[in-house]
């Protein structure tokens, strides 16, 4: 197993640097990144969805839709709708829009992008394309895995946004790349671990968002948490194969980016993919559940994806395949799962 940096001490109060980064996106995780680095960094460059939001945040100074608690100083952000301007001013853009967005908002995207640094904190798949964001940045744009890294690991955005400690792992191939991105998120309330394992870490960041709907579903159906203990410890030995059959990588699925990401996700009251796969167990349609979250369940929208290409692969993934059937196929969740049982060990 490859070594990984870790920074673990606490950060002593320092001048914050001139760092040009941008964040794209206006949504809790987004909101929370900026908040992470604002910490550091003496201007952070927003692009956020609209006008509205963009008016409501220089007057208020918070998000007018989420994580309303978490005020800026103004004079720490410049926000703007443009993402070209964004791009422009920034050597750092870190994307943090819903998948299903993101071409939308990267086809607007004309000006002159060599040699910026993209940082994805997307963890889903691009349904235009059918991809991560990684191969979606490399092919779409041309912008390679040198140019790219990957946001990681367990933290959900309510809990940064009440500075409760939290770790991120960073993932990129380039070390100077993964310093200065350790160097302008960690904080005393953030703690930065460095990775090479693009590709792991983005799947990985997927593929938990599917279980945790799954757990959801155990949970409505009123399993308890003895299921829910055997139901993710099946769910880290299906990410291991299917990671293994996408990239091979010394990678240790028990780190907190792999394992860490995959139990909060399915064991907290923040999850909004449990949130989504508890209403489904309780009893609600597909189509009801995801209309009544105010939030958008990324695990949703992979799960069609990660399902064909486990079959394209001829993998064996029951939970993966239970699911599918659930939110794709119409079949009913109680039976599913109590098929499901008798396949977990």
């Amino acid at each position: 197993m490859a070594k990984k940096k870790t920074n673990t001490e606490s950060n002593p109060k320092k001048s914050k640097n001139d760092v040009a980064v941008g964040v794209v996106g206006s949504g809790s995780f987004a909101t929370a990144i900026v908040k992470m680095l604002v910490e550091n960094c003496k201007t952070v460059h927003w692009c956020v969805r609209n006008e509205y939001v963009k008016g409501a945040i220089e007057q208020r100074g918070h998000n007018p839709t989420y994580l309303t608690a978490v005020n800026f100083n103004l004079k720490n952000l410049k926000l703007t709708t443009d993402i070209n301007e964004l791009v422009t001013a920034c050597e750092t853009i870190v994307l943090a829009t819903p998948s299903i967005y993101l071409s939308d908002t990267l086809d607007k995207m004309t000006c002159d992008y060599k040699n910026k640094i993209f940082v994805s904190a997307i963890k889903g798949i691009i349904p235009k394309v059918n991809d991560v964001v990684a191969h979606y940045l490399r092919e779409e744009f041309k912008i390679g895995f040198r140019n790219q890294a990957v946001i990681a690991g367990p933290c959900h955005a309510e809990e940064v946004a009440m500075e409760r400690l939290s770790y991120l792992t960073v993932a990129t191939v380039e070390d100077e790349v993964s310093e200065k991105l350790v160097n302008i998120f960690n904080s005393d309330f953030i703690k930065v671990h460095s990775s090479k394992d693009i590709l792991g870490n983005e799947y990985s960041a997927i593929l938990k968002n599917i279980f945790a709907i799954g757990a959801g579903i155990a949970s409505g159906l009123g399993y308890g948490d003895n299921f829910t203990a055997v139901f993710v410890s099946n769910a880290i030995r299906e990410m291991e194969t299917f990671l293994e059959s996408i990239y091979e990588a010394p990678r240790d699925v028990n780190e907190s980016a792999y394992l860490g990401d995959l139990l909060v996700t399915a064991y907290s009251l923040f999850s909004r993919n449990r949130n989504l796969g508890n209403l489904i167990g309780k009893g609600y349609t597909v189509k009801s559940a995801i209309q009544s979250m105010n939030m958008i369940a990324e695990g949703y929208y992979a799960a069609d994806s990660i399902y064909k290409t486990s079959k394209d692969k001829g993998l064996k993934l029951p939970i993966i395949d239970t699911i599918y059937g659930i939110l794709y196929e119409g079949k009913n969740a109680e039976k599913q799962f109590k098929k499901l049982t008798a396949k977990l060990n």
